[in-house]
């Protein structure tokens, strides 16, 4: 029990933490297909289950003295990888642990190990009632990814609770630790995937309030799904089940029995637009405001309404039947073949609203 005040009121008592994090079993195959959740990738050289952090930083460093290529791979969610595989040395971040300084008068400062899975983060953050991450729930892969890419859902990204990223420094080799306004965190970027390759997380920080209560539901869909308004701050619990269930139904939760979801989540992320760009798109497309003047519209609409429905595709590669944003491996399909999809709807996107999709998935010997 942390009591929340010292008798004199002027001081707040600290617990420390310690979660060991979940063990989880992590192949030693070679074959990339059997470490991303598109489940295409051909052949390795070689690969290395880093379980600590000293191995971690020493697999990569040797290979980065030694000149060879590295792939560095968490969870695999955001990778599609090409069937020829990848020439150089895989390394797969497997590092565990969750350790907390949790008092009533700061909330929670928690540092997380970047091979902890992220959805079992979230729903461990929710039985501790740290407060903040519930809307994140069911989205695939390491921690230690979050923060390159800055993700989110359902109004939500780490950047709201994200305190620091340690990491280790490729290039002066060198450990480095950036706080939050050193990030630069914007839509699904950071300063991390701006210098690709430079920058090896070893660990995040976060910081927390404390109750049984999340955010305020920042989203539409999300709030209607709970039957409150925006702003409404609903159970972490809650706003967990809720979500689960709305990425369930677009196929965006992770399960092996089930085709839709052998994805990369959102293979295309949403444009940012200047206005003139988003004045020629027709009245009814959807238009969010961005900063700095520019305009966010929906890569799903426009994908949608370029003539690419939910099952698009005859071959081993289609869309989603549940969601146009995701593209799926059907079964046996090779990484060409979602290529091939994601240039047509890519190119079918370009040549109806004049609008560019970039990938969001991380493409590895191959390109659009």
């Amino acid at each position: 029990m942390i009591e929340p005040f010292a008798t004199d009121g002027t001081a707040c008592a600290v617990e420390s933490v310690t979660l060991p994090g979940a063990e989880a079993p992590v192949s030693d195959s070679l074959l990339l297909a059997d470490h991303t959740t598109l489940r295409v990738g051909g052949p390795a050289d070689r690969l290395v289950v880093a379980r600590t952090e000293a191995e971690l930083i020493a697999a990569v460093g040797d290979c980065d003295l030694r000149g060879e290529p590295v792939l560095v791979v968490g969870g695999g969610s955001n990778l599609l990888v090409a069937d020829e595989g990848f020439r150089g040395t895989v390394v797969v971040v497997a590092t565990r642990g969750i350790a907390a300084d949790v008092s009533y008068c700061g909330g929670a400062a928690v540092k997380v190990a970047a091979g902890e899975n992220w959805d079992d983060f979230v729903a461990e953050s929710i039985r501790q009632e740290w407060s903040g991450i519930a809307a994140l729930s069911g989205i695939p892969g390491s921690v230690g990814a979050t923060p390159i890419q800055n993700v989110g859902a359902y109004g939500s990204e780490v950047a709201h609770v994200v305190t620091s990223v340690r990491t280790w420094d490729r290039q002066d080799r060198t450990q480095r630790t950036f706080p939050l306004v050193d990030c630069g965190f914007a839509y699904r970027t950071s300063r991390f995937k701006q210098n690709p390759g430079r920058y090896l997380v070893l660990e995040v920080g976060y910081q927390f309030p404390l109750g049984d209560l999340d955010a305020p539901v920042a989203y539409a869909e999300l709030a209607r799904t709970l039957d409150v308004e925006v702003g409404t701050r609903v159970k972490g619990s809650a706003v967990r089940e809720a979500v689960l269930g709305l990425r369930r139904g677009k196929g965006m939760v992770l399960d092996a029995a089930d085709h839709d979801t052998w994805s990369a989540g959102s293979f295309f992320t949403n444009p940012i637009l200047t206005p003139e760009e988003a004045g020629n798109l027709p009245d009814d497309a959807p238009r969010f405001p961005a900063g700095d003047g520019r305009v966010k519209s929906s890569a799903a609409w426009l994908i949608q309404h370029a003539g690419f429905g939910k099952g698009f595709g005859s071959g081993a590669a289609g869309l989603s039947t549940k969601h146009v944003l995701a593209l799926t491996n059907r079964g046996g399909a090779a990484a060409a073949d979602l290529v091939a999809l994601a240039r047509e709807v890519r190119d079918g996107v370009a040549e109806r609203f004049g609008v560019n999709l970039d990938p969001e998935v991380n493409l590895v010997g191959t390109s659009l």
